[in-house]
């Protein structure tokens, strides 16, 4: 995605490159805010969040792994291996909005479970992963 937003950044500077006046500020100043700014309108892009709602717990994993970090990878496997002994509704949830960016109300509306059932499996995931955890 970065590589998308650099390259439709560089497309832009090329086309607006007329619209540049040095007495507003340096090329490079302009030339960054072009390109922050695409980066921020893709991040609040629908097919962003689109594909951060599809991503589940072992694409989430996989990601960690492939890091360098030997400390990831190990917290990564610990979450999976803990979220496992959640109830499945309640395993749902906490994919979905911890580890999927979604919002409670997102997940009420996308997989057509009512917000206060949604709440609920929430607030019971936490009170059993504290158990599990045996977190204060």
């Amino acid at each position: 995605m970065a590589e998308e937003v650099l390259q439709d950044g560089f497309l832009k500077i090329w086309e607006k490159i007329q619209s540049y006046d040095p007495n507003k500020g340096r090329l490079f100043t302009w030339m960054l805010n072009l390109v922050r700014n695409l980066a921020i309108d893709k991040t609040r892009s629908k097919e962003f969040s689109q594909s951060r709602k599809t991503d589940d717990i072992d694409n989430f994993v996989s990601r960690m792994d492939q890091t360098n970090s030997a400390e990831q990878a190990v917290d990564a496997i610990e979450i999976k291996e803990v979220l496992k002994k959640l109830p499945e509704e309640q395993r749902f949830v906490i994919e979905k909005i911890y580890l999927g960016g979604l919002t409670h109300k997102e997940v009420s509306d996308d997989y057509g479970i009512p917000l206060g059932t949604v709440k609920t499996r929430v607030r019971a995931a936490m009170f059993e992963l504290r158990q599990l955890l045996k977190v204060d």
